[in-house]
């Protein structure tokens, strides 16, 4: 069984997100944060207004409405909103990503560099450089979501199975957001997928609290607008405090 100092370790992951705001904002970094902020924006704008439209539909369909259920509406209810929420901001999350990812990856070489004094061995100083690979590292995220999602979205479509499946969703969804973020430093460092997972998963609590973190960021008013590039920051600290010597 983890021993508390770790334990306090891990959770200290939820607030990575958080340190890493203060980054982004700080001296020599504001001018590598204004496209993705503004594509956080963008994204935030669309998924108020499609995720708000579908939502009760989406609870009528699948909240349970039998009378002996009625003392669990509650927690079902929470669950279901949480999981419909996470949904949501997958797909905006994963457009908006795509769009900005060599922004990120140049940020994240950015905020190393400010963290280490180092820059990334393998980070593209340019632009222009830095599109392909971060395109093709996006795209492969979204084929490992989606061969995750699919058979959770099977099993969600069974009655009685689909609370469950709520929480296996969020649990899956953590860890899906320290893939996504995680990805930038380790590009970085030109380690690929399943070398970024092995990293993560030896760090695994921190990872999910780290996710939590994230979602958490993304419900807050105002902050959620500077998720992407705080998220991006926060996990360059995690690979520089952590996951380089795991």
């Amino acid at each position: 069984m983890p021993q508390y100092p770790e334990m306090l370790s891990a959770a200290s992951g939820f607030f990575l997100p958080f340190q890493g705001l203060r980054l982004v904002f700080s001296a020599g970094l504001r001018r590598y944060v204004v496209v993705p902020l503004l594509l956080n924006v963008l994204a935030f704008a669309a998924l108020a207004y499609l995720g708000g439209s579908y939502f009760e539909h989406f609870m009528d369909r699948w909240l349970p409405t039998q009378s002996w259920l009625e003392f669990l509406r509650w927690i079902l209810w929470a669950v279901l909103a949480a999981a419909y929420a996470l949904t949501v901001f997958f797909g905006f999350t994963l457009v908006a990503n795509l769009i900005a990812s060599p922004f990120n990856a140049m940020l994240a070489a950015k905020v190393e560099e400010k963290l280490t004094g180092e820059r990334p061995p393998d980070a593209d100083g340019s632009l222009l450089k830095a599109i392909a690979p971060a395109l093709v590292g996006e795209i492969g995220k979204i084929v490992y979501l989606v061969s995750r999602a699919l058979p959770l979205m099977v099993l969600f479509l069974i009655p009685g199975l689909n609370i469950l499946v709520s929480i296996g969703w969020l649990l899956f969804g953590l860890w899906f957001l320290a893939i996504e973020y995680a990805d930038y430093p380790m590009g970085n460092h030109a380690l690929r997928p399943a070398e970024q997972r092995t990293k993560l998963r030896r760090s695994r609590l921190k990872a999910l609290a780290f996710g939590a973190g994230v979602t958490v960021m993304m419900l807050i008013p105002v902050l959620q607008f500077a998720a992407m590039p705080a998220a991006v920051a926060g996990a360059t600290r995690f690979w520089v405090d952590d996951l380089r010597r795991a």
